[in-house]
């Protein structure tokens, strides 16, 4: 075996686009070897003992570069090596991933009486992401919220922001999220430019997002972490219902902070129950 190597991410998961390039002291290139499925390089021509460079591309990567002494055996073993996203952000592996709703949340944060915070989530939505491979800026998000499921512990409070006054939930079911683009803002930061539906109306919408990591989980599978954060204006979705009290202040206020813990599982489809 005259090459091998392993390439992974920062995280641990291979690069199976990457591609290993071998020169010699002269800088000609003496092979050049891809990556397979699991970030492994193997190839069997061997090289002549000496002193070489080995370099490692991958689209939506630094590349990485080191030297290595071919001895008599005419192999080099590189060992592993770890490439840096481009500009040092990190995502999860390219490919599906589905949310969890049953380990996410959807929270709000609204303004009550201008002195208190009133709470609230939705408790039944869906959404799926998927990490763009090459261009990790064309990742996609869409999301899907019951609206009938909101809940601030209040049944009636509940019932009057399902009413025509708020979400009018029984003309709009279904609040709505479709990403647009991704930028890459710190090392672990994304804003999602996404357009949201609500109450009949889709307006452009950004969201903070900060990747918070990955890991197995319990069931064999493999999961994400991410935390967005966002704020809304209810006049931008028609919902202009207000009480003013005598003293001027109005009931509930007009700014809506968004707050999405959410974990995703690796793949298509949740793993059956």
């Amino acid at each position: 075996m005259g090459l091998t190597a392993r390439i992974r991410t920062r995280d641990g998961w291979a690069v199976s686009h990457a591609v290993v390039t071998v020169a010699d002291m002269t800088g000609a290139q003496v092979l050049r070897a891809e990556a397979d499925a699991e970030g492994a390089v193997r190839d069997a021509t061997p090289l002549e003992p000496g002193a070489y460079t080995v370099i490692v591309t991958a689209v939506g990567y630094a590349p990485a570069a080191s030297s290595v002494i071919v001895t008599a055996s005419r192999r080099a073993e590189v060992g592993q090596v770890t490439l840096a996203r481009q500009g040092g952000t990190e995502l999860p592996p390219p490919g599906p991933w589905t949310v969890d709703p049953v380990h996410s949340s959807v929270a709000a944060v609204a303004q009550h009486l201008g002195i208190s915070s009133v709470h609230g989530r939705f408790t039944e939505f869906s959404g799926s992401i998927e990490i763009a491979p090459d261009d990790v800026t064309k990742s996609r998000v869409e999301a899907v919220i019951r609206a009938a499921s909101v809940d601030t512990g209040n049944g009636m409070r509940d019932g009057h922001l399902k009413s025509p006054d708020f979400l009018d939930v029984e003309r709009f079911p279904e609040i709505t999220f479709r990403s647009t683009g991704l930028t890459a803002t710190e090392s672990d930061r994304w804003t999602v430019h996404g357009e949201l539906g609500m109450h009949g109306v889709v307006r452009p919408v950004d969201l903070d997002l900060a990747y918070l990591g990955t890991g197995p989980d319990p069931w064999g599978g493999t999961r994400a972490a991410f935390r967005a954060t966002t704020e809304l204006h209810r006049e931008d979705f028609a919902m202009n219902y207000n009480q003013v009290l005598q003293a001027g202040i109005a009931a509930v206020g007009t700014t809506l902070k968004v707050e999405l813990d959410i974990q995703a599982v690796q793949g298509e489809s949740l793993p059956a129950a």
